[in-house]
């Protein structure tokens, strides 16, 4: 097979000649000669996509990553790429590639959710601030200017800006800033408050409790609100120790039979 032209007539030192491969892969079948001779143009032009993926570089994703997503970019461009066009593969294959990298980190790089139209938005919005802010003098622009300067509506860029902040999320174990105790997010976040679950248990039981038997909603009342214990109940009420208990539990099972049922 004809060994792809190390170097050509196309501005990058990573840009080989692959002209004739490509009407070679254009004239062929699909069949495994016409996928090798893809594989080799592949080859060839990996040095590009390595040098486009280098530029995505410190954005929080790998660099290994990187170079695995523009690999998968220079494949469909290979793949798609038709000679007869009159375009030369590099103006192909760069958007291309580029293109790959930046949905990547569009669908997979979000700390949160954030719906396509507004990581465009964010988009939009990032490269206007950086626009409007070209030294370090520059004062940080209003929304105003964010929309002047873009054709949006202001509603836009806001909702822009707000996903400027969504990219990557925040350990609830970061440090809350300021402090200097270890003081973290999480130990802001309220907890379960019990008493509520327990006003809601005892609504629950009032109108059961008034159905009781006298004897049972005495005992009931004896034992759970004036703490008293069982052999004192059984000395008031004139019965043994054991049947309190027997009482006790019988009741009890029966109030959380009927709360259980209304529940389900």
């Amino acid at each position: 097979m004809t060994a792809v032209r190390a170097r050509s007539k196309h501005s990058h030192d990573d840009a080989p000649d692959t002209t004739a491969e490509f009407e070679r892969i254009a004239a062929l079948p699909d069949g495994p000669e016409k996928e090798a001779l893809r594989q080799e143009v592949v080859r060839a032009w990996m040095p590009m996509a390595e040098r486009l993926a280098r530029q995505f570089r410190n954005r929080g994703e790998s660099a290994e990553d990187l170079r695995q997503v523009a690999m998968l970019g220079l494949v469909k461009a290979v793949k798609r790429y038709e000679p007869d066009r009159g375009s030369a593969f590099a103006s192909f294959a760069v958007p291309t590639v580029v293109g790959e990298i930046k949905r990547h980190f569009r669908d997979h790089m979000w700390g949160v959710h954030v719906p396509r139209r507004v990581q465009e938005l964010r988009n939009r919005v990032r490269a206007a601030v950086q626009d409007l802010t070209r030294t370090p003098d520059d004062r940080s622009p209003s929304v105003a200017d964010v929309a002047r300067h873009t054709g949006m509506s202001e509603e836009d860029v806001l909702l822009g800006m707000e996903a400027m902040e969504s990219f990557s999320a925040l350990s609830l174990d970061a440090e809350v800033s300021g402090a200097d105790d270890g003081y973290s997010l999480a130990d802001t976040l309220g907890a379960p408050e019990p008493s509520y679950d327990r006003v809601i248990q005892r609504e629950a039981l009032k109108p059961k409790l008034r159905a009781l038997p006298e004897r049972e909603r005495r005992i009931l009342y004896l034992r759970f609100f004036r703490e008293e214990t069982q052999g004192r109940i059984a000395e008031q009420l004139g019965i043994s120790q054991m049947h309190v208990s027997r009482l006790i539990s019988r009741t009890c099972a029966k109030l959380h039979d009927q709360i259980e049922a209304k529940a389900a």
